[in-house]
């Protein structure tokens, strides 16, 4: 395991999350303030002005970043999510069915670490609040820079820590004290919130998050703070030129 991946352990997170499935959305809004939503669509600015994309979405949860992808760019050609957590996917499938665009998303159990497509595959590759879950995150860039065609990007919306002293302290205090109590008490599975407070800390994050994208081998790599820091997308791509 990377040494930067430091406080709980990642090992199967995925029961954890197939555990809190039937109260991950519900627990989501409540204690982002239904931001979580706002901040999935920020991701969607900084998509390739490619029509017609092929994109993977890893860790996809319930869907969310999916659909939130499609209702911003409906000109995308099919977004295929992936995640290890059955029951997740299992209530995503049923949010995308009543979608328009249903047939344009499809589901897939599948690892980060190993991701079951062929090399040069996808326009584009998300992942939000995904990455500090995995056990070995540059495996997981390997893997994306391999399923992306050159040229492609992958963009990561995770959860950060402001810079901003002020704003920094406050935030951590609602991460520590206010967001483990909230979702404990909605999923009534409080060790699990206590991990995600506990990962966001402790989870490289900013330039650091950033250089560890280009020493994987991605270009153009650039940190998007959103609200202050409270989340961040990261953008990278991967390079075009070596294949021409």
């Amino acid at each position: 395991m990377n040494e930067e991946l430091q406080g709980p352990s990642r090992n199967e997170i995925w029961k954890m999350f197939d555990q809190i499935s039937p109260t991950y959305d519900a627990a989501n809004r409540v204690f982002t303030f239904g931001l979580d939503q706002i901040w999935r669509k920020k991701v969607c600015a900084f998509l390739p002005s490619k029509e017609k994309m092929l994109i993977l979405d890893c860790a996809t949860g319930t869907g969310d970043q999916m659909i939130a992808l499609m209702e911003k760019r409906p000109d995308i050609s099919h977004i295929v999510g992936i995640d290890l957590a059955e029951a997740m996917i299992e209530i995503g499938k049923k949010k995308v069915s009543k979608k328009p665009y249903a047939a344009k998303i499809s589901f897939q159990t599948a690892s980060a670490l190993e991701i079951p497509f062929p090399d040069n595959h996808f326009d584009c590759l998300t992942i939000s609040f995904g990455i500090r879950n995995v056990t070995d995150i540059m495996v997981a860039f390997k893997e994306f820079r391999r399923v992306l065609k050159p040229g492609g990007r992958v963009l990561i919306l995770e959860g950060t820590i402001p810079s901003h002293r002020w704003l920094r302290v406050a935030h951590l205090f609602y991460l520590r004290h206010f967001l483990p109590k909230i979702g404990g008490i909605i999923s009534k599975n409080f060790h699990a919130y206590r991990y995600l407070n506990k990962t966001i800390e402790t989870f490289p994050q900013g330039e650091k998050f950033a250089g560890k994208m280009r020493a994987a081998g991605f270009v153009n790599v650039h940190p998007h703070p959103i609200l202050g820091g409270v989340t961040t997308v990261y953008q990278g791509d991967k390079d075009a030129s070596i294949y021409h």
